[in-house]
């Protein structure tokens, strides 16, 4: 009898160290599997949206607002960024393995399943709306719970709109745009002029440069039928597409400075900051040349939402 206990015991001590070591596998798999995710989404990206986020929430609260509210702002623009471009990659990840500049992102490379990308989308849904649902349960605001789950659809519904319409550029523009009006009422619970502006700032300033990264991928995307600017009118007329539309950005958020006392020259200083970067950015770019695409859309447009974002706060708080 004793001999078939130890024997029992034995057995049960194998298999939870059997278990053990399952679990301590795959906890070593996952932590891997998150890191190509965030290369492959591009997790630093998030600067493009923050800043402004961020400054529509220091102007909404005319000052500092409470820290509570400035980490559950910053809990939902990491979750929602991040549901979004995992959305992207899973919904394009046909389209991405037949593009030479897309086909060894996870996906399509196998680095990735789809499994996992797709649970990846549900716990940042999931994190998003809890976020949101802290506003309702800590400040007593119902707005950013309402409207969790139509902002996490229309972010996510993006990747679909290059199937039917060139207009793909400028719903990702307002994909991002929705920033910095949602930070202005989870602090204010309202909306007022200055976030509609800037929001109409940043729509047209991500469209711009949306459009010149979408130049990469002009003849993939003829191949395909896949809708863009570039595919429909060609790289020189997309770039004049991207010009004029970053002129209409500017004065955008030259009306944001304008539409309120919160702001003033540090703000302006930033704007001029900001066409100045602008300009740049389109001379790096030409019909016969975008060998420095990557340079124009990732480190001018890195330094002036970081610029724009931080110098406008900054005015927030010296002209209280």
């Amino acid at each position: 009898m004793s001999e078939a206990n130890t024997a029992t015991d034995l057995r049960n001590i194998e298999e939870r160290v059997n278990l053990q070591s399952q679990i301590a596998n795959r906890k070593s798999q996952i932590l891997p599997r998150l890191a190509i995710f965030a290369s492959d989404i591009k997790i630093h990206h998030t600067v493009f949206a923050l800043p402004f986020a961020l400054l529509s929430a220091f102007l909404a609260a005319n000052g500092m607002p409470p820290a509570g509210k400035l980490l559950l702002i910053l809990i939902c623009m990491v979750t929602a960024r991040t549901m979004a471009m995992a959305a992207n990659r899973l919904l394009d990840a046909k389209f991405d393995v037949l593009n030479p500049r897309t086909a060894r992102r996870a996906i399509p490379s196998g680095a990735l399943s789809t499994t996992f990308v797709a649970l990846i989308i549900a716990l940042c849904a999931a994190a998003f709306i809890c976020a949101t649902a802290m506003f309702q349960v800590i400040y007593h605001n119902p707005l950013p719970l309402i409207f969790a789950v139509p902002v996490l659809l229309f972010l996510g519904a993006y990747p679909l709109l290059k199937r039917f319409t060139r207009l793909c550029h400028y719903y990702l523009g307002a994909a991002l745009a929705l920033a910095p009006i949602c930070a202005w009422i989870a602090i204010k619970g309202d909306i007022e002029l200055p976030p509609l502006l800037m929001s109409l700032g940043v729509l047209l300033w991500t469209a711009g440069f949306d459009i010149i990264y979408a130049c990469q991928d002009y003849e993939v995307d003829v191949q395909q039928g896949l809708h863009s600017v570039p595919s429909k009118h060609g790289i020189a007329r997309a770039l004049w597409v991207a010009r004029v539309t970053h002129f209409f950005s500017v004065c955008a958020m030259i009306g944001v400075g304008l539409s309120t006392t919160h702001l003033g020259m540090l703000y302006f200083a930033g704007v001029g900051l900001a066409v100045i970067l602008l300009i740049a950015e389109h001379s790096l770019v030409r019909g016969d040349d975008l060998s420095k695409v990557n340079l124009a859309f990732f480190t001018m447009n890195g330094i002036i939402s970081i610029a724009l974002g931080s110098l406008g706060i900054i005015d927030v708080l010296t002209r209280r």
